[in-house]
């Protein structure tokens, strides 16, 4: 038997989200379909003196209702991200029949996720103990000083895997993805191959983002990375038009239950599609830049359709990363032509980031999933906010309206943050 026959497919049996635009996946899907923003002036916290001060936030109310309703024993572990994660996660395992699964050493979980950012609250209170320039009262700050142990904790990169793997009893492999914008996509992609590989025939996959605070914006400001010139809100996200000015930042969290062919067969899972390739690169060019002819970006599609053994003629339609700076769309645009030549200008190109701004770790999953669903449903998603066409980019952005159009493969693109790279390839499944 070859290497290529003997390989594990792995399957999706469930997916969940929370996001700007939607409690669930079913709204989500909805409202994009619709052309709907998520975006709006931001409630959370006191934004005056920002250049930006939009972003995509999810509805308070939203979590409170998951929460009435489910166990919270772990709540005090949980970032305000992490929170959200547990929303889709449950929403995903419900669909896939996760806690009928008896040997829970066969089911692992795959994240990423960067942990909280500090809250202005918590910085001033640890203020309190700085008596003098390189001295604290480490006494008063260990004893009474009152500041909770768990703000380190929730601020752990690995802290969401650990909630995870105990919320859904599950003694697997568990891995922490810490990549920037393409943590989400190689948490998935990293899963599967852990299930190709044997060492486990189910993963929770995906990833949660919540950084929309003072600390979180300052951060993305000080680097010129966020838009700043916007007449509305739900206007601002405009990925390859002529006028982008930068990524509006937004929170949410997205999961994926990957599983074995035959595993979801013999259980009698349903099936909703097939992940069939993944690849992942590094551009090795600058820590704050991407390379500007989208090398690294180029590899890892590549990558993703080597493993899927499949050609670039087969791809149906591109999930673009699509994040409206314009480094990132002229570099991503290039990278398209790059492989799929001639025929990239024939493929339809969107960027789900246009409606939901940028979820960082979580942008990878929400659109692979909502890639699934455009499938189901022989719908591709706009590129909402197009209006001015931008030469260097002129390939067909799918612009303002959803296309009513039927598609079997797609690869969903997540260039990170500093030049890294992940690609997935998701089809429809068939015997």
């Amino acid at each position: 038997m070859s290497i290529e026959s003997s390989k594990r497919r792995v399957v999706i049996t469930g997916y969940g989200m929370i996001t700007p635009s939607g409690k669930n996946t079913e709204d989500t899907f909805r409202n994009c379909c619709k052309g709907m923003s998520g975006i709006d002036y931001i409630k959370s916290f006191d934004t005056t003196g920002l250049p930006c001060r939009i972003a995509g936030e999810v509805e308070n109310e939203w979590i409170r209702e998951f929460e009435s309703r489910t166990n919270q024993r772990l709540r005090k572990f949980s970032s305000r991200g992490l929170r959200l994660m547990r929303i889709a996660a449950a929403e995903a395992a419900e669909q896939a029949m996760l806690d009928m699964i008896e040997n829970r050493d066969s089911i692992g979980v795959s994240l990423g996720s960067h942990g909280d950012n500090p809250a202005v609250e918590d910085m001033k209170f640890l203020l309190r103990f700085y008596e003098e320039e390189g001295i604290w009262d480490m006494k008063n700050l260990l004893g009474t000083g009152g500041y909770p142990f768990l703000n380190f904790f929730k601020r752990k990169a690995d802290a969401a895997t650990s909630v995870l793997s105990t919320s859904f009893n599950c003694k697997g492999p568990s891995l922490s993805i810490v990549s920037a914008c393409a943590a989400g996509s190689q948490a998935i992609g990293e899963a599967a191959s852990l299930i190709q590989d044997r060492k486990c025939d189910v993963m929770i996959a995906g990833g949660c983002e919540a950084t929309v605070n003072f600390s979180g914006m300052t951060g993305f400001i000080l680097l010129k990375a966020l838009c700043e010139k916007y007449s509305e809100p739900w206007k601002a996200s405009r990925p390859f038009d002529r006028k982008r000015s930068g990524f509006v930042m937004s929170e949410g969290a997205g999961a994926v239950i990957l599983e074995e062919l035959e595993h979801a067969k013999a259980r009698g899972a349903k099936i909703l599609g097939e992940l069939k390739g993944y690849g992942s690169s590094a551009d090795a060019y600058r820590i704050t830049d991407t390379h500007p002819k989208g090398l690294g970006a180029i590899i890892a599609i590549k990558a993703a359709l080597d493993d899927a053994g499949i050609s670039a003629d087969d791809i149906d339609y591109i999930n673009a990363h699509g994040t409206s700076t314009t480094q990132n769309d002229l570099t991503e645009t290039r990278a398209i032509k790059e492989v799929f030549g001639e025929r990239a200008k024939s493929i339809p190109v969107s960027s789900n980031k246009s409606m939901l701004g940028h979820t960082i770790a979580a942008a990878g999953p929400i659109e692979c999933i909502l890639s699934l669903k455009g499938i189901s449903s022989s719908t591709i998603l706009p590129t909402i906010n197009y209006e001015s066409r931008d030469p260097k980019c002129n390939l067909d952005y799918v612009p303002n309206e959803a296309r009513n159009k039927e598609h079997n493969i797609v690869i969903s693109n997540s260039f990170g943050f500093g030049g890294q790279n992940a690609c997935l390839c998701i089809c429809r499944y068939e015997e």
